[in-house]
């Protein structure tokens, strides 16, 4: 069996670590909570994999955070999206859908002041971008821009366990090939 394979919880309960790991780290790259849900199986339903989700999520540490902040492209860079997380492709094909249509001048605004986030804070500005314009983001980069980085390091981690959690409930909600 292969990371691919995986769409039932079924699967993912029975799969090998190092396979249960790598399936893991396509929802979030913070390596220690992806070793800690892999210890936490068997789950007996998706609210019992959420829920696990968040409480280990809960326990991680700034320098966890950050692993996992680092696994995202930059909101707008839409080809850093399809080349470096071409593993994640399938989990994370629509997270930035309002970013697809959005005019050029907006895109590059959202790339100039997250750049400036990026400065400010030592990491990407982290959004739950799924079903958010592009001009809903760059509002929101616009208000968190000025805030303290412990607060956005927060702010970040808050909006990174709802990613987390979409990409669980999104790999188990695609249609299943017939084989």
């Amino acid at each position: 069996m292969n990371v691919s394979a995986i769409n039932s919880l079924a699967l993912l309960n029975m799969a090998t670590n190092e396979i249960a790991q790598a399936w893991f780290m396509q929802t979030c790259t913070a390596e220690k909570w992806c070793i800690n849900m892999v210890k936490q199986r068997p789950f007996s339903n998706i609210q019992a994999l959420t829920k696990q989700a968040t409480k280990q999520w809960n326990t991680m540490t700034i320098q966890d955070f950050l692993q996992a902040f680092s696994g995202h492209p930059m909101i707008g860079d839409l080809s850093t999206l399809r080349e470096k997380y071409a593993n994640t492709k399938a989990l994370a094909i629509n997270e930035q859908s309002g970013a697809q249509g959005a005019s050029e001048v907006t895109l590059k605004t959202l790339q100039k002041i997250n750049l400036e986030y990026q400065q400010k804070h030592g990491f990407i500005f982290i959004i739950c971008a799924t079903g958010l314009s592009a001009k809903a983001m760059l509002n929101e980069l616009q208000v968190r821009l000025p805030k303290s980085t412990e607060t956005e390091i927060r702010k970040a981690a808050q909006e990174q366990i709802k990613i987390t959690l979409l990409r669980i409930n999104n790999a188990f909600s695609r249609p299943k090939h017939k084989g």
